[in-house]
């Protein structure tokens, strides 16, 4: 029987005011997924990402509302999360900060033994503005 996938997200956030003029569009860079080698449905993945937004929309209080997406590049499969507001509204300051992403026993999508797995990851904000796209660093999945 498949296990079903579970995802939560942990925000762990820094709000600052910045001299420096950033994107309204929210930025990422990739930092780091752990573990790097699971037990196909057995183990949890947390992604580690750094995030940037030049106004402060980035974040929702809508729980109906999604605006982070992992995609799994071995099948397409996009995983839709929420990032809970990060800043007041109507408040224009810059943010940035990490966030946790935790995907719950990812499987083994071609029948082998052991398999190769990167992961897709963006945002959006308020306004509609998608960030750039970053890649998961590899992650080996065994049965």
């Amino acid at each position: 029987m498949k296990k079903l996938t579970y995802i939560f997200i942990l925000l762990f956030c820094t709000g600052c005011s910045s001299d420096e003029p950033v994107s309204e569009v929210p930025y990422l860079e990739f930092i780091s997924v752990n573990p790097q080698q699971v037990q196909a449905f057995e183990d949890n993945l947390i992604f580690t990402i750094f995030y940037q937004d030049g106004n402060g929309d980035l974040g929702e209080n809508s729980p109906d509302i999604k605006n982070l997406f992992l995609k799994d590049n071995r099948n397409d499969i996009v995983y839709e999360y929420r990032i809970k507001q990060l800043a007041p509204d109507d408040v224009n300051i810059y943010i940035q900060g990490k966030l946790n992403i935790e995907l719950s026993g990812t499987g083994i999508t071609d029948g082998s033994p052991e398999q190769s797995a990167t992961f897709d990851i963006y945002v959006v904000d308020k306004a509609g503005n998608n960030s750039n796209t970053i890649t998961s660093s590899n992650i080996i999945i065994s049965q």
